[in-house]
């Protein structure tokens, strides 16, 4: 890993000082007296500072403490940096010792950053500060885990923020920490350890158990680079593969109470552009970040109504409807029926993330999800929402830019202000009982229900994983419910077939 220890030159050395304590009775070594006085033992304290903190090492003998000292006034004069962390010269530290999981872990991320999306990164990270924090010796006065994850999601594992220099000051001593007290990436070798880590990378920060797809992410990042220092010939198996250790299963498919019918989706998409104008009329002037919520959902849900028109009637992703311009739109004209399919043509992806994870330092659309560069996907757009297109492109129109879907500010929407909308068209539009069960809890379900719909109405699985952006095994893994319930329609069609 790229990093450069805390050094200092405000070295100060003391001479070396005799100290004499009482001997235990019936010990081994001779005693010594003086004076008559009793068994006592001796040793011989060298003291020196480093950046103002005190260091200091016993030795047996006068003649190794005078050796010792006199090796660090001839490394102060000339002119050598000392580190502040051990207190002792450069020169004096040990250069051969083995690849540490610190050093591996900072190699990984400078190998992966490039062919990784923001998204990826930003997982490598977190996964990388879950092991990390599971592979320390623990010994010396030791940070605050909340120091040592900023230490690493903030600059260790930021590739760009780490080429760019040493830590900010504020991390440095968090950095040395670990730079110092990581355990060497053999370690990982005793199945004891590695079960441990796997163990970590299993909980949450509170110690309750993480969710099965985190568990799961997680293991999948160790594992890449554990078999990337396979590769590199600094382990000889993968650690991973001699620990009977089984992770948590992640349930593929979706609960299919989140499917709400056409009804009930048309009245959620009414309720949409209703939400905030009855808070915005209780919000007191004296609140001015609450009312200035309010605000911006007022403004902003009206415009989010074909957003989820997108989800519901498409099957889009969220990212997916965020990067809609107008070119994407292939409308049928006015003068044409009222019933006329249009086509949503996808081609980028605007998936919510920092830009601390990107090339440019701004949230940038990206290609479509699992999909090469320049990949474009066809998806029907229902007469229902060529309606709702239209009348967003008349009020309020498109950003500058050619966005279909923005704030009231020109800025992204974000994940938080299109779920408390659709929150919010929720609790205005289901029942108590309704509200409290899956049925629609994420605007994502909206998808799901597309997705089912089509499936269910008898349409070709590899067209409908075409539409929904899927492989046809994932669809029927994920849909697999769907996919059973037209066991009695097939079998009608096959017995038509084969005839009485």
């Amino acid at each position: 890993m790229v990093f450069r220890r805390r050094t200092s030159y405000e070295v100060r050395i003391w001479g070396v000082s005799r100290i004499e304590r009482a001997r235990p009775a019936g010990g081994p070594d001779r005693p010594r007296r003086r004076g008559g006085a009793g068994a006592v033992a001796t040793s011989y304290r060298l003291r020196w500072s480093v950046a103002g903190e005190r260091r200091s090492k016993t030795f047996t003998t006068r003649a190794l403490a005078d050796s010792k000292r006199a090796e660090l006034v001839t490394a102060a004069r000339r002119g050598e940096a000392f580190d502040v962390e051990t207190g002792w010269p450069l020169s004096m530290l040990p250069t051969d010792s083995p690849t540490t999981w610190w050093d591996w872990a900072g190699r990984f991320v400078e190998t992966k950053w490039a062919s990784l999306a923001p998204t990826s990164r930003r997982s490598v990270a977190e996964a990388l500060t879950t092991v990390t924090l599971a592979m320390l010796d623990d010994t010396g006065r030791r940070p605050p885990d909340k120091a040592l994850r900023a230490a690493m999601f903030g600059w260790a594992f930021n590739a760009p923020r780490r080429a760019a220099g040493p830590p900010p000051d504020r991390m440095r001593e968090a950095v040395t920490w670990l730079d110092i007290h990581s355990r060497r990436l053999t370690d990982l070798e005793d199945p004891i350890l590695a079960r441990a880590v796997l163990d970590a990378i299993a909980r949450k920060q509170d110690g309750t158990p993480a969710a099965a797809t985190t568990t799961a992410r997680k293991r999948a990042v160790l594992h890449q680079a554990l078999e990337y220092a396979v590769e590199q010939e600094l382990v000889t198996v993968n650690p991973l593969s001699r620990v009977r250790w089984k992770p948590p299963k992640v349930a593929e498919a979706f609960d299919p109470r989140a499917v709400v019918n056409p009804t009930q989706a048309r009245a959620l998409l009414a309720a949409v552009a209703q939400v905030g104008q009855e808070d915005e009329r209780k919000a007191t002037a004296r609140d001015h970040r609450e009312r200035r919520r309010i605000i911006g959902a007022a403004v902003t849900s009206p415009r989010l109504v074909a957003f989820f028109g997108c989800l519901y009637y498409s099957a889009l992703r969220p990212s997916e409807a965020l990067a809609l311009r107008v070119e994407d739109l292939d409308l049928p004209a006015d003068s044409e029926a009222p019933d006329t399919w249009g086509r949503l043509i996808l081609s980028r992806s605007d998936a919510e993330i920092t830009g601390r994870w990107t090339d440019d330092g701004r949230r940038t659309a990206r290609q479509l999800k699992h999909r090469a560069h320049g990949t474009v996907r066809l998806v029907p757009c229902p007469p229902d929402l060529v309606t709702l297109l239209r009348v967003h492109l008349r009020d309020p129109g498109p950003a500058p830019d050619g966005r279909l879907f923005y704030g009231p500010y020109g800025g992204t929407i974000t994940s938080a202000t299109y779920n408390d909308v659709w929150a919010r068209a929720r609790h205005l539009t289901l029942t108590p009982a309704e509200q409290s069960s899956p049925l629609a809890a994420r605007p994502y379900d909206l998808r799901h229900t597309a997705v089912s719909g089509w499936l269910a109405s008898g349409v070709d699985s590899a067209l409908v994983a075409a539409w929904a952006g899927h492989s046809v095994a994932v669809l029927h893994r994920v849909y697999a419910h769907v996919v059973k319930g037209r066991e009695t329609d097939a079998r009608r069609r096959i017995q038509e077939f084969l005839g009485p």
